[in-house]
């Protein structure tokens, strides 16, 4: 994305990236708290998204940046951006507007409990 600030000098150094430069975003809806997705950032990725509030990714299939919601209409405007404490994932809370999965549902982590919720104890 041309135009757009370079990220931060005081955040790019906190980053702890992989070997191909990239980092993990979590995404979590500010209304409900629940887990949405998860992609991959890279510097140019976090730059715009605290630049624009929309949440832009680093496409690995396409080799790219990508604007979540750029062809599906189904956008992120982002309220919240935070680092973790070893600064090797982000969490975007986010305004979901229409599906967050690529399949057409509200979130990637609805196809396979791979171990139920506990019940209590009482």
């Amino acid at each position: 994305m041309t135009g757009l600030p370079p990220l931060d000098t005081a955040i790019a150094v906190r980053l702890k990236r992989n070997d191909a430069g990239l980092v993990p975003a979590v995404v979590q809806d500010r209304a409900t708290g629940r887990v949405l997705m998860m992609a991959w950032m890279n510097d140019e990725a976090l730059a715009a998204t605290l630049s624009t509030r929309r949440a832009t990714y680093w496409s690995r299939s396409r080799n790219s940046l990508w604007v979540k919601g750029e062809t599906s209409g189904n956008i992120q405007d982002v309220v919240e951006a935070r680092l973790d404490c070893d600064g090797d994932t982000i969490l975007l809370v986010v305004d979901q507007h229409g599906p967050a999965c690529h399949t057409g549902t509200d979130t990637c982590f609805d196809a396979d409990v791979l171990l139920p919720v506990a019940a209590a104890q009482t």
